[in-house]
């Protein structure tokens, strides 16, 4: 199988941002496209790939450097890519956020290395303006072997806040690859562990995925984020070993 297939991973300066919103809304949209959507989270998370599932018709699939070793990232993601069109990995925590006390290991980042992959960083931009640009260079400029390809910014109050965070964004050179209105219906609800398992919600996991799809349809640019995709090179490790 080809080692270079397109792929994106959705992070967030942290958790809450609305990666999984976009991440699940962006499967699901892409598949609706007719793509092929192979799914990935980074971590041991059980949780976010059963929403994953919902979206593309596919399993949801972990990549965890911590518990697999950073060595098998590359042919982990291969195997479960395998046959696909396009990959979609939601992030875990904040982009730079890995095991306590051992540095990068395991954090988003760190998996966005291992796989060569663009970053699409996705921005709580409630409650600010000018202020986003800072963040956004900030996260783009910190380690230069992340590539951060474009910014999605999510809880946008307005037309006006729109405008102004724009504005802002054309100085820290990241493109702006979607802009996403606040939109309680495409909530879901969480508990102490994370996100509640589409299993104890059944339809309403359902209706969550589609309204995540739409809005992310109808709010970021899919030509754009699937172009991007498509700039990532081959993944380091060539072929699963298994295939």
């Amino acid at each position: 199988m080809s080692a270079s297939v397109p792929r994106l991973v959705i992070a967030a300066p942290s958790s809450g941002s609305g990666k999984t919103t976009v991440a699940t809304g962006l499967m699901a949209a892409f598949a609706a496209w007719g793509l092929a959507v192979s799914p990935h989270k980074v971590g041991p998370d059980y949780i976010d790939p059963g929403y994953h599932a919902l979206a593309t018709g596919r399993v949801g699939r972990n990549l965890d450097a911590y518990l697999c070793g950073a060595e098998l990232v590359g042919p982990l993601f291969l195997h479960g890519a395998q046959g696909c069109d396009i990959a979609v990995v939601e992030g875990v925590m904040g982009l730079y956020d890995g095991a306590a006390g051992e540095g990068e290991l395991a954090s988003t980042a760190h998996v966005a290395k291992l796989l060569r992959a663009p970053v699409v960083l996705v921005v709580d931009a409630s409650s600010q303006s000018r202020s986003v640009a800072a963040l956004v260079h900030g996260f783009a400029s910190w380690d230069p072997e992340v590539r951060v390809g474009g910014v999605i910014l999510n809880k946008v109050a307005s037309d006006r806040h729109e405008e102004l965070l724009r504005e802002a964004l054309e100085q820290a050179g990241v493109p702006v690859l979607g802009v996403l209105r606040r939109a309680a219906q495409v909530s879901t609800p969480s508990r102490h562990l994370g996100l509640v398992p589409v299993a104890e919600r059944q339809g309403a996991a359902v209706e969550a995925v589609t309204a995540m799809a739409a809005q992310v349809a109808d709010g970021c640019d899919l030509e754009a984020l699937e172009a991007l995709a498509r700039t990532a090179g081959a993944v380091p490790g060539g072929s699963a070993p298994w295939t």
